[in-house]
């Protein structure tokens, strides 16, 4: 029979997490502030208990032969100090002798606290992907959203953890600033994905679970929702100002209007294009329809 994990839910993975083993090492986010995100909002941050994470990770070792990779939640599991994340991996590592990849959500800040030394021992532990929602690369639109991070701290965090052999997925947030600050954050959120050159980049458009309003009462500043023609406008000024050596981009996420793929900056010129033809005639342009956004 096959174990059972009771999560505290609402329980959130990446969409590459799918298949993956999730283990809850901590409840929630630290930091839980930003005023665009209510994944975590109803829940206390908590770093579980080490004994009944392992009790957990015991319960499945019948199916080592099974797993191959884990993700660890939630909000920012990388929150842990490197001795609670070392004992967790190994752990892991003993219990399932066939893991090929471990990986976790993690805020710049979270990098920052620990040693490059201590990333590259993590690193040779197994741990090979950090999740990473960068949002945008203005500082101002970063205070404004009070993200608890800089286009300096984001920079110096993901280039740190790069160094350390770290791969990184990371994701800048298409709307965020509304109407008044759609070009700085365009501009600036280029610029700081460009300084990082992660292996993974995608998009996401700026939703609203509780409505517009709500949103606007948490920003701190003016804003106008962007039209949909108005985030694929602010999406080609991104990519136009993007200068990648290889990064696998995406822009499929369910709420995207506009579905995008590709490599950077080998498809740039073609994924332009394609912004291009929607811009010249979007009644035409075939985007996803509101009632499938979130599905």
């Amino acid at each position: 029979m096959t174990p059972y994990l009771s999560y505290d839910e609402p329980l959130f993975r990446p969409p590459s997490e799918a298949y993956s083993l999730i283990f809850q090492v901590t409840l929630g986010c630290s930091w839980n502030q930003c005023a665009f995100c209510e994944m975590y909002t109803s829940k206390k941050f908590k770093v579980k208990k080490e004994a009944d994470i392992f009790k957990e990770i015991e319960a499945f070792s019948n199916f080592s032969s099974d797993i191959k990779k884990v993700f660890l939640a939630d909000g920012n599991a990388f929150v842990l100090s490197f001795e609670r994340l070392s004992r967790i991996l190994d752990k892991l590592n003993e219990s399932f002798p066939k893991l090929t990849r471990i990986s976790a959500y993690a805020l710049p800040k979270d990098i920052l606290s620990k040693t490059e030394e201590e990333l590259q021992i993590l690193v040779k532990k197994g741990l090979k992907l950090l999740y990473v929602g960068i949002e945008s690369g203005d500082n101002e639109l970063l205070e404004r959203i009070n993200k608890g991070e800089t286009f300096e701290s984001t920079s110096e965090a993901l280039i740190k953890a790069r160094k350390a052999g770290l791969k990184l997925s990371v994701m800048i947030l298409n709307g965020l600033g509304g109407k008044k600050y759609t070009e700085q954050h365009a501009i600036n959120s280029a610029k700081v994905v460009n300084a990082i050159q992660p292996e993974y980049l995608s998009t996401l458009v700026l939703s609203f679970p509780y409505g517009v309003d709500h949103f606007k009462d948490r920003f701190d500043g003016d804003f106008e929702e962007l039209s949909k023609v108005e985030l694929i406008l602010e999406m080609g000024n991104f990519i136009s100002q993007l200068q990648l050596e290889n990064t696998i981009f995406r822009s499929d996420h369910a709420s995207n209007y506009l579905i995008l793929k590709g490599i950077l900056n080998r498809d740039k010129e073609e994924l332009l294009g394609r912004i291009s033809q929607v811009l010249q005639d979007p009644v035409h342009a075939n985007l996803r329809p509101e009632w499938m956004r979130g599905l």
